[in-house]
């Protein structure tokens, strides 16, 4: 039976990652103690990001659960930065309740039509955020490819 091993340049660029991320944890500011660490906004987003693309496909694909469930991830990363960064603009925030509310509806409802319009809806709520903070050069669409090959998005898997 034959292991699988990492080549040696592999484990050269693993390693060399490893280092890194040490040497740039040890030179972010630490919190006090009793305080969590915050998560920077850049890393919501993109958390943000991926649940918005995540979303599509479960919606595309008719997986309501799953659907529901990315819905409340992406809903819940907005109010976090909302919570956690004060300076962005709240009514650049509380403006995506109505999009996120009009996909939870098309989610409810297992309407794949609505679904597609509300997530048009969605995507132009963010695009409209990012440019009011002078961000208009993160300009999100739907996905035209599925960048999450391991996961299926069909509905009925447990």
């Amino acid at each position: 039976m034959k292991m699988f091993t990492l080549a040696k340049p592999a484990a050269g660029i693993i390693g060399a990652l490893a280092l890194v991320g040490t040497i740039s944890l040890a030179g972010a500011q630490q919190p006090r103690e009793g305080e969590r660490p915050q998560p920077r906004l850049a890393d919501l987003m993109q958390g943000a990001q991926v649940g918005h693309i995540k979303l599509w496909y479960a919606g595309k694909a008719g997986n309501w659960g799953l659907a529901t469930y990315e819905t409340k991830q992406l809903k819940t990363r907005l109010e976090d930065a909302a919570q956690l960064y004060q300076s962005l603009p709240v009514n650049d925030v509380t403006t995506m309740a109505k999009p996120i509310q009009a996909v939870s509806a098309a989610i409810a409802a297992k309407d794949v039509r609505e679904f597609a319009r509300a997530y048009d809806e969605l995507t132009a709520g963010c695009n409209s955020c990012h440019q009011s903070v002078k961000l208009g050069f993160v300009h999100l669409r739907t996905p035209s490819s599925n960048p999450f090959s391991d996961q299926d998005f069909a509905p009925g898997k447990k």
